[in-house]
Formats: structure tokens, C-alpha cells, sequence
């Protein structure tokens, strides 16, 4: 079967773009490997088409060591970007799992083709992309690779929980205290590092709380794991928060065991820190960890909204109680995070600030009397008075070095509150 080429006319030249593509990058540094071997075979089938004007253009779009299950690639961006440049007509592969392995993405790939009027040619898989016949052959050989792709998937699943339940390490982000054995996909002991992990432990059995510890650690100036990946990128090595320190206490590695999803089963690995101090170190975590309870009225009424101006990071909500009151307030997320000596700003109480911006929203809408627009906005949902929130204001900072908030409405606030007024209005009084 001849392949397409777009009904382009044999004396006209057809431009013609070779892509290739390798999931691992094993091999990749042999002098020919299996990108060159691609190219190689397509370039034997573009030359059988050369009395069709077919000619290889120089731009090399080689994908080593990249998933066909997603569509972030170097090499095949490029390949998109030069075909709505309009300058390819005609792309060729291998097979065509080398172009993508989901159906999806496939499909979203071919729309691009056909928009551009660019054909595809698998040079092993003989088919004429330009007719029903030939679409349908192509979605049916997709299917299969994408079926091959999830059942890959699914053993390698299955893989990883029988090793993981024999105890072995399967890899995945390496843990301050331990080392990946060259040999083989083993932890072994860093001496160093593994004297920190007992030192923080102790620290917390001191201190009995998170964040006095993550003080000290910075103090100290000792950060996460830092490693490098196999591409070369260097990973880890911050500075601690609450969050990753209590998942480093809460790590069950640490005791010689390796856990998979809710199981926890005898590791290979050597314990750095001794059963007993491990247990106490849990007890108080699980002591300390605030009880589960229900988002409070009001307390997403600012989210995402209220920044901290001192360092322009977000404020959260949160709350405490005194004896049968409770009070909310917005805290800065880094000083939460990282501890107060990060950044100085105070807590906010939540009340104030809330009221304020109220009262600015009124303000947009000075012909709507004030006990009109006081008995609409109360008379709306607590979620509901939120959304209308995040549609009239883009941020609002709160400085607290000088006392003030400052507040940045949206272009067309004026315009939607008008709108959510006379919707409000209508909703209540139909």
C-alpha cells in the first residue's frame, strides 16, 4: 500500500521529519543504539520514496529515555511546534507505540496532524492514515499498545508488593540515614547521616514538639537528604518543616522494616534507631496530632486570598480553644511551616480582617443602601459568600510591621458585584 503523503503531487518536494523514541535510557551511550537504529530504518524507507519528492529534513527529534504514556517530551514538543510552524509534511516512526502508547494522546496528536494537514507513516506498520480504513487500523494497533502498556503497569505493580513484602527496598526517594547500594537495590548505612537521624530523634523526645525541634535543625543548619538522579539533577538537601519531620520520625524504615501501602512488613535493610525510642518517639506524635474536626464556619473565607506582607507568603486559618471558646486566626504559612523565627509577622485574628473586607466590598457598591447590602450578604451561604469572595478581590496583604492591609480588587469587581446582587436579590425575593 502506498503510504500517505497528503495527495501531494510527485514532482513537489515533501518534508519528511524522522521521530524516535526509547523509554529507558540504558544503552543510550553506546556509539549505535536503538534511537540510531530507528532512524536508520526510516531513513532505508524514506529513501525507497524519494521518486515522491520525499526527502529527510536535518532536525533530529530523538526522545532517549522518555515514557510513551504521556506527552512530556522534549523531542516530540519540538516536533509539534514545527508542524504549526508549517514546516513538516509528513512524520515517520518505527512502530507507532514509538509516537504514544495512550489512545488518548494519540488522538490529541492526530487532530494536530490533520489540522495541518501532516500525514504519519509507521514504516513497519504499513497503513494510509488519509482514509477511514486506514484511521481504523491505526486506532485498533493503539489500542493494543496502550492495552500492553497497562498490563506492563500492572506487573510491575505486582512486582513491587511481593518485593516489598520480602522486605526489599524497590526504590523511590532515598531516606536521610541510608545509602543505595551500587550493587544492587539495597540500603546500606551512611554512618554520618545515620547519627543526625538518632540525634533528631533524641532531640524530639527533648523537646516533645515539632517545632522547637525544626528551630534547632536550622540552628544547626542540617537539611533533608540530598542526592542525585540518575539524569544528573540534584534532589533534597532542604531545610526541615513540621510536615517532613514528622514524617521522618514516622518512618518506619528506621527500625528495619519497609512498609507497602498499609502493611508493614521485616525490612533487609539495618536499623539505625533502636525499637524502644522509635515507639516513644510515636506515642507522643500521635499525642500531639490535633483531633480531626470539621472546617469551621469562616475559616475558608480568605483562603488563598490573604497574604503575609512581610515575607508575601499565603495565610492560613486556623484555630484554638479556651476553655468552651474558640478562636480562629490567620497565621503566616512559612512561619507555620518552617517556625516563628522564619518570619516575625503575628498571628491575625480572623474577625477583624474578615469584617474589613466586608466592608470594602460595600464600598464598590455606594447607590445599594448599607442595611441592603448587610441583609443580602447574610442572608448568603457561607460557601456562597466565599465564591463571591474570589470573584471580586485578587489578594489582600497584610503588613504588620505598620498595622495595615492593603486590598486588590479585580478589574471588574464593580461590574460582578452588581451582578451578584441582583442575582442574591432575585434568588431571595423570586
Amino acid at each position: 500500500m502506498n503510504p500517505c503523503h497528503n495527495g501531494v503531487p510527485a514532482a513537489q518536494s515533501v518534508r519528511c521529519a524522522i521521530y524516535t523514541r526509547k523509554s529507558t535510557e540504558e544503552g543510550l551511550e553506546q556509539e549505535f543504539n536503538a534511537l540510531d537504529a530507528q532512524r536508520e530504518a526510516a531513513q532505508a524507507y524514506l529513501a525507497s520514496q524519494q521518486h515522491q519528492g520525499w526527502f529527510g529534513l536535518p532536525q533530529r527529534y530523538d526522545d532517549g529515555g522518555f515514557s510513551g504514556g504521556n506527552l512530556d517530551r522534549p523531542a516530540l514538543q519540538r516536533l509539534l511546534e514545527d508542524i504549526t510552524a508549517g514546516r513538516i509534511d509528513v512524520v515517520l516512526v518505527y512502530k507507532i507505540d514509538r509516537l504514544s502508547r495512550s489512545l488518548l494522546d494519540f488522538a490529541r496528536i492526530m487532530e494536530i496532524f490533520e489540522k495541518y494537514q501532516v500525514a504519519f507513516v509507521s514504516i513497519t506498520q504499513q497503513f494510509n492514515s488519509a482514509t477511514s480504513m486506514g484511521r481504523l487500523v491505526l486506532n485498533m494497533l493503539l489500542s493494543f499498545a496502550q492495552f500492553e502498556r497497562e498490563l506492563i503497569a500492572e506487573r510491575t505493580r505486582d512486582k513491587i508488593a511481593a518485593a516489598r513484602r520480602k522486605g526489599k527496598w524497590v526504590g523511590g526517594m532515598p531516606l536521610l540515614g541510608y545509602d543505595i547500594d551500587p550493587k544492587g537495590s539495597k540500603l546500606r548505612i551512611n554512618n554520618a547521616e545515620a547519627a543526625r537521624v538518632r540525634a533528631i530523634f533524641a532531640l524530639y523526645l527533648e523537646y516533645q514538639a515539632l517545632g522547637p525541634v525544626v528551630r534547632e535543625l536550622n540552628r544547626r543548619g542540617w537539611r533533608s537528604k540530598r542526592w542525585r538522579t540518575r539524569k544528573g539533577h540534584t534532589r533534597g538537601g532542604r531545610a526541615f518543616t513540621r510536615n517532613t519531620l514528622r514524617q521522618l520520625l514516622s518512618n518506619v524504615t528506621y527500625v528495619g522494616h519497609i512498609r507497602y501501602r498499609q502493611e508493614v512488613h521485616a525490612g533487609e535493610q539495618d536499623a539505625i534507631v533502636d525499637p524502644s525510642t522509635w515507639q516513644q518517639v510515636q506515642t507522643l506524635l500521635q499525642a500531639r496530632r490535633h483531633p480531626q474536626s470539621t472546617r469551621l464556619p469562616g475559616s475558608a473565607f480568605l483562603q488563598r486570598l490573604l497574604r503575609c506582607g512581610t515575607c508575601d507568603c499565603v495565610m492560613t486559618s486556623s484555630h484554638t480553644l479556651k476553655g468552651t471558646r474558640r478562636y480562629r486566626y490567620y497565621v503566616c504559612r512559612r512561619a507555620q511551616k518552617q517556625g516563628w523565627q522564619s518570619c516575625p509577622a503575628p498571628a491575625l485574628p480572623a474577625g477583624p480582617i474578615e469584617e474589613l473586607v466586608v466592608r470594602q466590598i460595600q464600598a464598590l457598591a455606594p447607590a445599594v443602601a448599607p442595611e441592603t447590602f448587610v441583609a443580602v450578604w447574610q442572608a448568603l451561604p457561607l460557601a456562597e459568600q466565599a465564591r463571591v469572595l474570589q470573584r471580586l478581590v485578587e489578594r489582600v496583604d497584610y503588613h504588620a510591621a505598620q498595622q495595615t492591609v492593603s486590598i486588590t480588587f479585580r478589574a471588574d469587581a464593580g461590574t460582578a458585584l452588581a451582578e451578584e446582587l441582583a442575582r442574591s436579590t432575585q434568588e431571595t425575593n423570586p
